[in-house]
């Protein structure tokens, strides 16, 4: 079969008991004469390889190649809880969850039909990924202001059909008694000695102080931080200087947003937090979830998404280094690709940096360097920064790895904010329209020529991680999702009383939003 197409190549293989990375499956596919070569790579390849990759086709197209893939993994599978679209889904803490042994089946891609059986060709039409960028911003003051602009401008923007907006300085000016609304970034919060609260509004003409008595918009105060922008409306006092709140508004997701689902039955699973290097790591979930993957149950599972910290890296905190199994960063990442390969080859997999990964800690992250992009060549995986979109059969999933969910948790009161519902902190972020709202935190921002963590468009799926806990909550038809770690608890989190959820895997069905919960330990 000359020139033979990528899913009959894909079904060939499976007849023989293969699966294969797309690289292979190209190679394969450009071969003068396909079937020989499939049944020469079939009779070359090792006996303890199920993947092919493109070393073993260039070891039969060019006999001075060799073959290095050596790839095996002990089979393991649990079964799941279903989160249904239609439930009113809240946050939830890891279910029960059990299992049995199976084998890894060898006919994965050929249950599919051609067009879906491998990433080549036509993936470019079923995922895109926006994210990347050219870091520009050096430091300087104006690098600063221009962030802080295009943040208000954008956010106002979302704000300006909820009051009749008009300037600081133009309120300044106008009579007292009458009503008045301003959009402006939250420069100051502070109690009152009577109990009411302060909010001291922002936008690119000065500063406006704005007095919130009402006990119930009280409450939506006490959700603020310093830097996020609002719309407030009210009654200026009679001498003009101060504006009585009667409404308060944050950008948010519209309470009408439907989410956009896939014209076809296909399922992503999404990850975080694999922490390879870490003497911690859980080497047998992740290749227990590797060998799932593999499996007739999850043969509609075409998308791997991996929200940040790949490796578990050096010098994050004090003593880290006493719990490294593997104290070199590019070993760590090697070790990683090494386990990536464990997945099936015809996975379309996107990977976002976090703030263990050896890339700069302020957010937004640029995507990896050159060099450890050849060393995480695994499956020709998509590497985009931090936070990125990848849109994939219509279906819009917002990856941050969410390290700004450690200062909404220790800002926001409890039952806005918890480590135990993680994805309901997310909403928060949600609400706010913004990735990482306060400057000056315990978040590091890196000042750019735009906002890079703005919420602008509504994404359909939010996916994080950062925390190690599972859970999932769906608001205003946002499904949030933060999806625990493959790290058993390690001293420093043992110090901070931090318990892990380990060795989780949501899977996500993009034709539904119906979400199961599968555990690899």
């Amino acid at each position: 079969m000359p020139r033979d197409s990528h899913a009959r190549v894909v079904r060939a293989l499976a007849e023989r008991g293969y699966n294969a990375d797309r690289e292979a499956v190209t190679l394969l596919a450009g071969a003068e004469d396909t079937a020989a070569v499939i049944d020469r790579v079939a009779e070359a390849a090792p006996e303890d390889v199920l993947v092919l990759s493109a070393d073993h086709v260039d070891a039969v197209l060019d006999p001075s190649a060799v073959s290095t893939d050596s790839s095996t993994a002990n089979p393991s599978v649990s079964r799941g809880d279903t989160v249904s679209d239609s439930e009113d889904v809240t946050d939830r803490s890891p279910g029960e969850t059990g299992g049995s042994p199976q084998s890894r089946p060898s006919a994965r891609a050929s249950d599919r039909s051609p067009d879906e059986a491998t990433g080549s060709g036509s993936a470019g039409e079923r995922m895109t990924v926006s994210g990347e960028f050219q870091s520009t911003g050096i430091g300087e003051y104006g690098d600063f202001l221009a962030v802080f602009r295009d943040r208000y401008e954008r956010l106002a923007d979302h704000l300006r059909g909820r009051v009749t907006h008009r300037p600081a300085e133009t309120i300044r000016e106008m009579s007292g008694g009458g009503d008045a609304g301003l959009i402006g970034m939250v420069a100051d919060i502070r109690s009152t000695s009577n109990g009411n609260w302060l909010v001291e509004l922002e936008d690119t003409t000065g500063r406006f102080p704005c007095l919130v008595t009402d006990g119930e918009l009280a409450g939506e105060v006490r959700t603020l931080l310093h830097d996020e922008v609002i719309a407030v409306e009210g009654q200026l006092s009679d001498d003009a200087g101060i504006l009585f709140v009667d409404s308060l508004y944050v950008p948010d997701v519209p309470r009408t947003n439907s989410p956009s689902t896939a014209d076809r039955p296909v399922r992503a699973a999404l990850v975080s937090d694999v922490h390879v290097g870490s003497d911690q790591f859980r080497a047998d979930a992740w290749e227990a979830f590797a060998d799932w993957l593999h499996t007739e149950a999850a043969a509609d599972v075409e998308y791997l998404l991996i929200a940040g910290d790949m490796v578990e890296g050096i010098g994050v905190y004090p003593g880290q280094n006493e719990e490294l199994s593997i104290v070199d960063i590019y070993d760590q990442y090697e070790r990683f690709s090494e386990h990536l390969k464990s997945v099936p080859g015809d996975l379309e997999i996107v990977m976002i940096p976090g703030n263990h990964d050896a890339i700069r800690l302020a957010e937004p992250q640029p995507a990896f360097d050159e060099r450890l992009r050849t060393i995480m060549r695994a499956h020709d995986a998509t590497i985009s920064a931090n936070p990125s979109t990848v849109t994939i059969e219509g279906v819009s999933v917002l990856m941050y790895h969410g390290v700004s969910l450690d200062e909404l948790i220790a800002e926001l009161p409890d039952d806005r904010a918890s480590y135990d519902r993680p994805a309901e902190t997310m909403s928060q972020l949600l609400r706010k329209r913004h990735l990482a709202p306060q400057y000056g935190g315990s978040t590091r921002i890196a000042p750019e020529a735009e906002d890079h963590m703005i919420v602008d468009s509504v994404p359909d799926v939010f996916h994080a991680g950062h925390v190690h806990k599972l859970g999932y909550h769906r608001y205003n038809g946002v499904l949030s999702i933060n999806s625990s770690c493959w790290q058993s608890q390690t001293d420093f989190q043992e110090s901070v009383n931090l318990e892990p959820d380990v060795g989780y895997a949501p899977i996500l069905d993009l034709q539904t939003l119906e979400l199961t919960v599968r555990q690899f330990v």
